[in-house]
């Protein structure tokens, strides 16, 4: 914002104490003292309203756009207080390297990849491995490997993935992960689904259900995502939002080497399913606690909505696409909908959700009858096989899928019995 500078803490009038949330207005540039703190010129970036009075301000007809902008930044500070109490984190960085956390770390990395070459290469010689790695963290040495890309259909859309070598970095971001999730769910809502302990799709899922009971409050669904969400991501809000709750200097110089080693954030990195989740809170809690919206789900980017009439959610919708363009730098996808969830049914989390009633979706259905038709004439079914039936059995449970299971799961389960 040309004319103002963003600190990082600093007091409101030089009386009250502001926060880590707060522009100091009325100190120069070079009043760098005990009372400011540290400048974060991310601050620019995230909410650079350029006279726009902000969403989430109580109170919007302010007489000068500083007024504005300071009512808006405190109130979405507000919200950050009132979900995490706005604790902040330091002495983490000596807990990522510690020896045990790597071992761990390693175990958790390696699971469904113990055939990889680099996997066994460790295995074989952890202490060593593990002692490197740990060398390279305490002299802060490492660096990003370079990705190698591949593109991917997943779901229907062609996605490009980004892999790095199992060592050093797969299990670095899982040590990384092991000390900073627990501060990192703390901000987040409980209607968020995507890739978190106890919280996936059959939760996400049960959710859905029970509150489409409501059968007037949610007779329609607002169903929108993210254009491009990942390699959307700015770098800049990003950085900013992760330190709310960081304030280690070396943990934060270690996550920002992640974060700038590639566009956006990386599909295929383990730490970007949190950088995502991250990257949303901001936009869930103005969701649950600004708009007092009651029945809203996110997984990753996709979005749900339910209200009781249409003009609700088109309204929403406007201001949705102004908080993203606004605060975050996205944009919501042209394919958004409104529609009667009764009728139509909500195709969310693998299934289509009408209330009294679940299915799975149709395209998994297709996908399954001809993976398990195929089965049915194996002479012998590989442990392969038996995971895919396994998994398969794991998604018809959870909806009305009685007579998918009697003809397509049950006669392969009775056939590996008998071989037994």
């Amino acid at each position: 914002m040309p004319g103002m500078t963003a600190l990082f803490g600093g007091n409101w009038n030089n009386a009250s104490n502001a926060g880590t949330f707060n522009w100091n207005l009325n100190n120069a540039t070079s009043n760098v003292n005990s009372n400011i703190g540290t400048r974060v010129t991310y601050f620019t970036n995230l909410l650079d309203f350029s006279g726009i009075p902000c969403l989430l301000a109580k109170h919007i007809n302010e007489k000068s756009r500083a007024g504005r902008v300071s009512r808006g930044l405190r109130t979405l500070g507000e919200l950050y207080k009132e979900a995490t109490n706005m604790k902040r984190y330091g002495h983490l960085y000596d807990k990522i390297y510690d020896m045990d956390n790597l071992i761990a770390a390693h175990h958790n990395a390696r699971k469904g990849k113990s055939f990889y070459r680099e996997v066994m290469m460790v295995d074989n010689d952890p202490e060593k491995y593990l002692g490197q790695i740990q060398q390279m963290l305490r002299e802060k040495s490492y660096r990003t490997s370079s990705y190698k890309t591949f593109m991917k259909i997943d779901k229907g859309k062609e996605r490009e993935i980004f892999a790095l070598p199992y060592y050093p970095d797969r299990i670095i971001q899982w040590a990384i992960v092991q000390v900073l999730e627990p501060i990192w769910m703390k901000t987040l809502i409980s209607d968020t689904f995507s890739s978190l302990k106890g919280r996936g799709i059959h939760q996400g899922l049960q959710k859905l259900q029970k509150d489409l009971q409501q059968r007037k409050e949610t007779k329609y669904c607002l169903k929108i995502d993210v254009k491009k969400f990942y390699p959307s991501v700015d770098h800049a809000i990003l950085k900013a939002i992760i330190r709310h709750k960081i304030k280690d200097l070396d943990v934060l110089a270690l996550l920002d080497n992640v974060i700038d080693s590639a566009e956006g954030v990386p599909i295929g990195n383990y730490l970007s399913q949190y950088f995502g989740n991250l990257y949303l809170s901001a936009f869930d809690h103005w969701m649950k606690e600004t708009n007092r919206v009651r029945y809203y789900y996110r997984y990753c980017d996709d979005i749900v909505v339910l209200g009781p009439d249409k003009l609700t959610l088109r309204g929403l919708l406007e201001k949705i696409g102004t908080f993203f363009s606004t605060h975050l730098k996205l944009r919501v996808k042209e394919n958004w909908q409104v529609f009667p969830t009764f009728i139509r049914g909500i195709d969310f989390l693998g299934y289509r959700c009408f209330g009294h009633f679940t299915l799975l979706r149709k395209s998994t259905v297709k996908l399954m009858k001809k993976k398990l038709t195929r089965m049915l004439f194996h002479e012998k079914l590989t442990p392969h096989d038996l995971h895919v039936v396994g998994s398969y059995h794991g998604w018809v449970m959870w909806c009305d899928g009685h007579r998918l299971a009697k003809k397509y799961i049950d006669p392969l389960m009775r056939k590996e019995i008998l071989r037994a």
